[in-house]
């Protein structure tokens, strides 16, 4: 589980929402509590320098935040089961809510960039986080993780993460791949970062404690993010929120089926893989949080390495697509596996397809859209459709485990039956753009 936009083509300022022509009419000017991060002069993008990588460096202290914070919720999953003597599907929503909140609350909140509300979204997004991090360390009940940790840390999420890129993308014109990849990075740093807080201390302070220590480790990279944070253009008006005309066009549709599919089905293994290591192989605890630990480190290259194979040679869709078929022959072969040494090799293999579908699929979304000017409200529609999969794929995997008994088997199959209709819809797609000429980069 990771960010979805470390891959992004070469495109001006205007293809992602942000304008940089002099002939727009802003309709204000930055607030005074606005102008000591805003840059009032409009110029060409710097493409690199210290403010730009500056800025990149604060993206990625966002993302371990947020996804990074997020695609640690397997080891939550598998205490929060054996503690509160809870099913996997119940524990499950917990982690979904949050995914959702990103997805839901980040197709709005991409706006406040352009309106110049980008650092009243920063401090309230970060003091979201904190309270729903630090309040989890004092909850006992269900309810009480659900609304902390689902809900509040799920807002805050949600507030931070997509203005955020786009404010990073607004520095960058012909290294904007290089710059947005070690952005989403900040995803797998997250991953590495907080399963070893875990995997250290859980066993020693409890897991008040260690979700405390957590919760500092935000507050650290919150405090540099608001001190460094700077917008670069000045406000103007947002675009309409919503497109309908666009679900008209059969591949911009097909494309929206194909990525629910996928989005059902990527955030499983991280939520269930510390729990399959456990109940199936039985491993430790620890050995448990490693595993997490091995496939949110792998999402590093995941996500650099599609990103620039869709930039230079195929496309982001051709490459989706290739990358859900592995994802799905690997959920496949998880069905097989009983020993630790083929647990870790599912855990490199799918920790590097897993996060090149979630890097590509934004990339892929621009590509099939013709008009610039529709790009963001396009991007953000499909934001909100994946909420749904990203809420309800997980509560169904673990229900499916619990009508098998403790099995996975039934997850599995559902998990690698919707990467394959997910494939093959998106293959559809791209049939329905560009026709049956398979050479054509896309």
């Amino acid at each position: 589980m990771a960010p979805m936009l470390s891959s992004v083509p070469q495109v001006t300022a205007p293809e992602i929402g942000l304008t940089t022509d002099k002939n727009i009419a802003f309709d204000s000017t930055p607030s005074k509590k606005e102008a000591s991060v805003v840059d009032t002069t409009i110029s060409p993008p710097p493409d690199g320098g210290l403010k730009a990588w500056t800025q990149v460096l604060m993206g990625h202290l966002v993302l371990i935040n947020t996804w990074g914070y997020l695609t640690s919720f397997g080891l939550f999953q598998s205490y929060y089961t054996t503690a509160l003597n809870s099913t996997p599907s119940a524990v499950s929503w917990i982690g979904s809510v949050q995914i959702f909140c990103v997805y839901i609350i980040g197709a709005f909140s991409g706006r406040a960039l352009d309106a110049g509300q980008y650092r009243p979204i920063l401090i309230v997004g970060s003091l979201l986080q904190l309270i729903g991090i630090f309040m989890t360390s004092l909850s006992t009940k269900y309810w009480h993780l659900f609304l902390a940790q689902g809900v509040c840390k799920g807002l805050g999420d949600g507030l931070l993460f997509c203005p955020t890129v786009s404010l990073v993308a607004t520095y960058f014109s012909t290294k904007r791949v290089l710059a947005m990849s070690c952005t989403a990075s900040g995803a797998a740093t997250g991953g590495i970062i907080f399963p070893i807080i875990a995997r250290q201390l859980l066993p020693t302070i409890g897991f008040g404690w260690t979700v405390r220590v957590m919760g500092f480790v935000v507050l650290f990279n919150a405090i540099i993010v608001v001190s460094i944070a700077r917008v670069r253009l000045p406000p103007r008006k947002t675009g309409p929120l919503v497109e309908l005309a666009a679900f008209r066009e059969p591949s911009y549709t097909l494309f929206c089926i194909g990525m629910f599919f996928n989005l059902w089905a990527v955030y499983y293994a991280y939520f269930y893989i510390s729990s399959f290591g456990k109940d199936i192989i039985g491993v430790s605890s620890s050995t448990s949080i490693v595993l997490l630990l091995v496939m949110n480190a792998i999402g590093i290259p995941g996500r650099l390495i599609p990103a620039l194979i869709a930039d230079y040679f195929l496309g982001p869709v051709n490459t989706i697509v290739i990358v859900s078929l592995f994802a799905g022959t690997l959920f496949f072969c998880w069905a097989a596996i009983s020993n630790v040494g083929s647990l870790y090799a599912f855990c490199i293999l799918y920790g590097f397809f897993g996060a090149g579908i979630q890097s590509l699929f934004p990339a892929s979304c621009v590509s099939l859209t013709s008009d610039p000017q529709k790009i963001g409200v396009r991007t953000g529609m499909v934001f909100t459709v994946m909420s749904i999969p990203s809420l309800t794929g997980p509560p169904i995997a673990g229900a499916l485990i619990e009508s098998r008994g403790g099995s996975f088997l039934y997850a599995q199959m559902f998990g690698g039956a919707a990467f394959m209709g997910g494939m093959l819809t998106l293959m559809s797609a791209r049939v329905a753009k560009t026709g049956w000429v398979w050479r054509k980069r896309m």
